[in-house]
């Protein structure tokens, strides 16, 4: 399938810088407006008193969020917190790579001034507060009177310590029963943690086994929540949820260098923005504008340009967009225009995300052991000098080379990217695959320790699919996806001037392949074997 398709024509000779979404602000605005208006309720009603607290973690939005609005039922005054975490920006576990890179550190900045702007227009607003949570929240339960924090629960073992670790830290404060809303006969009480689940399509309470039971083979996992779950409906939300109580100083959201981080600057290929109002609007305009959810399953995996796929990714990782919008969207589309398999298959990806959050609670801490879920017995090696060749984009492969440079440039791979540089690095370079995976962690605006983690091991043949030996054939690959040499060309401009079939195949043009391929030649223009022609990872990166 040639890149220059009926989704994206384009020409690989310009260096362009491609937003996404592609509307201007007041575009956005007026779209994030009138999708607000559609969820409207006019028949919520609060019966609470006091002051709640919403501490908004990886949810980054006002539309769809729970949390949100049971603050607001159950009290008289909501405040709404983000802390910005310092462990955030510390290092990676094992390899000590950034755990937060300046791209997605900029694109959260840009999600919390949206935030922000968004909670004033139903008259709140955020308070944006430095240090762990853990310290915060107690200190601000007990000078607010606060009697309940509200959050979106998260699965992996970082998250969930905060999470402990908070709630311990509320059962320290000791408030009075003229504070908050207690309906207890005694004269004190603790604020409580009141956690929701909001993350996924299906709700954790509604799938049809319990956790520990979970289908270790996603197609299982699929056709038993289709047959017996009814996906829940957005949470809809009164014009204004003021007032929230008196506050001297919302703070301020902290530079990219004040977090500690080299500002960065997409020049080249996808530059996302940030916030609900950008996720709403890539919504719009990808479904509503441009008419691509028609043809999304012919053109997702393709790797050039803004419009082969939904991009919905990096705004569902942070919150900013909630998956059941998605799917209201999709079943309005479906009503209005046309369902096809390429409508089911935007859902179809969306499940493959809800998988891998339910398997990171089955699973736990395995999902990030060398072994992975299945205790996989395998020698790996940590060569620095061959793994900075794969993240320098400096292997001699193009394929790989060309995706590894936009990861770094723009935070975004796509989907048949990510498995094709997964394959490589575990199969033909032999390498640990977490190094990988934290690697990914740095760059991705996308990253969620669920769908990168789970991918990852999945990808290496550890993870809990039994099919082990995956692997991807750059020849083939390369033939399929990019046959034209386009997304190479891109990203590699000495490429550019060769024939477009030489691009992929450059021979001694290139700079020198620093391993031979385990399958097949890159100087071939065909594949001897292919074990694995390709399964992914759902919207996660989409």
């Amino acid at each position: 399938m040639s890149l220059a398709s009926k989704s994206q024509p384009q020409s690989v000779a310009s260096s362009a810088v491609y937003q996404v979404p592609g509307l201007d602000s007041h575009e956005m605005d007026s779209t994030a407006d009138k999708t607000f208006e559609r969820y409207l309720s006019n028949t919520a009603k609060r019966n609470g008193k006091g002051v709640s607290i919403v501490w908004f973690r990886n949810d980054l939005r006002v539309l769809d969020n729970e949390a949100l609005f049971k603050a607001w039922v159950s009290s008289q005054a909501v405040l709404p917190v983000y802390c910005i975490d310092p462990r955030l920006f510390q290092t990676t576990y094992y390899f000590g790579f950034p755990k937060t890179g300046a791209l997605r550190a900029q694109f959260i900045n840009e999600c919390l001034a949206d935030l922000k702007k968004n909670l004033m227009k139903k008259g709140l607003n955020l308070l944006i507060q430095h240090g762990k949570p853990e310290d915060i929240l107690p200190s601000l339960t007990k000078a607010f009177g606060a009697h309940t924090v509200y959050a979106h629960k998260e699965t992996c073992s970082e998250e969930l310590q905060v999470e402990r670790s908070v709630a311990r830290g509320l059962r320290q404060v000791v408030l009075s029963t003229a504070q908050g809303n207690s309906s207890r006969s005694s004269s004190t009480h603790s604020p409580k943690l009141q956690l929701i689940w909001g993350s996924t399509l299906y709700h954790l309470d509604d799938i049809p086994f319990s956790v520990g039971s979970l289908p270790d083979v996603y197609t299982q996992f699929r056709k038993s929540v289709e047959a017996k779950c009814t996906i829940r409906g957005c949470i809809r939300l009164p014009t204004s949820l003021g007032p929230p109580p008196s506050v001297d100083d919302w703070g301020i959201i902290p530079s990219v260098e004040q977090l500690g981080l080299h500002s960065e600057k997409v020049v080249k290929g996808m530059r996302f923005l940030g916030g609900e109002t950008a996720a709403l609007s890539r919504v719009t305009e990808y479904f509503w504008n441009k008419d691509l959810l028609k043809i999304y399953k012919e053109t997702r995996n393709e790797m050039l340009g803004p419009d082969y796929s939904t991009k919905f990714s990096p705004w569902l990782a942070s919150g900013s967009l909630s998956p059941r919008f998605i799917y209201e969207e999709v079943k309005r589309y479906e009503k209005e225009r046309q369902a096809n398999d390429s409508t089911y298959w935007v859902l179809f990806e969306l499940i493959w995300r809800d998988y891998f959050r339910f398997i990171s609670i089955k699973y736990g801490n395995s999902l990030f052991h060398l072994g992975g879920p299945r205790k996989v017995e395998k020698r790996w090696h940590q060569d620095q000098k061959m793994f900075e060749t794969w993240r320098n984009g400096c292997t001699g492969y193009p394929l790989i080379d060309a995706n590894m440079k936009e990861l770094s440039a723009s935070g975004f791979m796509s989907n048949r990217g990510r498995q094709i540089v997964c394959s490589f690095l575990v199969r033909d370079m032999g390498i640990d695959w977490r190094m990988g995976a934290e690697w990914f962690e740095t760059c991705l605006l996308d990253y969620d320790p669920c769908s990168n983690y789970g991918n990852w091991t999945y990808g290496a043949g550890v993870g809990n699919d039994p099919r082990e030996d995956r692997y991807f054939s750059i020849p083939k690959q390369a033939k399929t996806y990019d046959p034209d040499g386009e997304h190479v060309a891109f990203w590699v401009p000495e490429l550019l001037p060769l024939p477009k079939e030489k691009r992929n195949f450059p021979g001694k043009s290139y700079i020198e392949q620093v391993v031979p391929l385990k399958f097949g030649s890159s100087n071939k223009h065909h594949s001897q074997r292919s074990k694995y022609g390709g399964r992914h990872s759902g919207l996660g990166n989409r």
